[in-house]
């Protein structure tokens, strides 16, 4: 991957977009805030479940739609509350038809107490999915072979969780998700549930994550306008910071300007030197190990 920012967008099935953060629009406290979260987040996509829209009614949906469509945003429909495959693929079928998208977020719930994603039911409904010309997203666990069945069955965008949905505790596997990010290195991953601060969404960002896909973080602030602008700008920093390529980290310390010419100065790094040391004169001589 260029360690560059020139031309650097977020590629998902053959569109391109300038922004890699996404924004869902569930449970804001006013139409007026979601509009508002909306344009200071600056999302790529934002999402939206058909089903909680239906149990709204009519004139609720009808009114939810109009304010979606005045965004000027592009939707991504998900199937969230779905239990079975066949329930989630009936879901993104109607999904298609209303919102005029081959873009599906696919949700299978197979746990109501994590709201942890089934593996075998969202398998299933992804191969149902491809083969009826989706562009399927899937939401799944960080589990390897999981997320190698989801590819094998034709998903060329994976969004594992940083933890349960609705927590907002940050990476709960750090060590499993950079593990998951060096292993698939030619299809985009987007963290998706589970982010709770700015600073989770900069640090998946700069494991090399494409993207971050929030909604409760958002829509559940004190100020959900201020926290959308908060991790516009976290998403971007973090992406910045892996391009611009991180520092190695070292167990000890390392002097941040060279020692050539400064008297005093060890004859060997830090990790050579010995921890005695004599007076020769009136100055102090510290001694290297062979």
């Amino acid at each position: 991957m260029t360690r560059s920012e020139s031309g650097d967008r977020l590629a998902l099935y053959g569109q391109s977009f300038d922004s890699r953060l996404l924004l869902g629009t569930g449970r804001y406290p006013s139409p007026r805030q979601l509009a508002d979260a909306i344009a200071a987040a600056d999302p790529a996509l934002i999402t939206v479940s058909l089903r909680r829209q239906i149990a709204g009614g009519v004139d609720g949906a009808q009114s939810f739609w109009d304010l979606l469509r005045d965004t000027k945003r592009p939707i991504l429909p998900n199937t969230a509350g779905c239990r079975t495959a066949r329930e989630a693929v009936n879901t993104a079928h109607m999904a298609r038809e209303l919102f005029e998208t081959n873009f599906i977020k696919l949700e299978v719930i197979g746990d109501d107490i994590n709201l942890q994603p089934d593996p075998f039911g969202l398998v299933d409904a992804a191969l149902q999915l491809v083969k009826n010309g989706f562009h399927v997203l899937p939401y799944c666990t960080e589990d390897w072979v999981l997320c190698s069945r989801l590819m094998d069955a034709g998903c060329k965008v994976l969004m594992p969780w940083a933890a349960p949905i609705g927590t907002g505790c940050g990476p709960r596997n750090p060590t499993a998700l950079r593990e998951l990010r060096q292993r698939v290195s030619d299809i985009p991953l987007i963290i998706d549930a589970g982010i709770g601060l700015p600073s989770h969404a900069c640090q998946v960002m700069e494991w090399g994550f494409d993207g971050v896909l929030l909604n409760t973080a958002v829509s559940r602030a004190v100020e959900p306008v201020q926290m959308a602008e908060a991790f516009r700008d976290a998403v971007r920093a973090g992406r910045a910071a892996y391009l611009a390529g991180p520092m190695v980290i070292q167990e000890l310390a390392v002097p941040g300007s060279p020692n050539f010419g400064l008297p005093f100065a060890p004859r060997s790094s830090p990790a050579t030197l010995s921890l005695s040391s004599r007076r020769n004169g009136g100055g102090l001589l510290v001694e290297g190990l062979d």
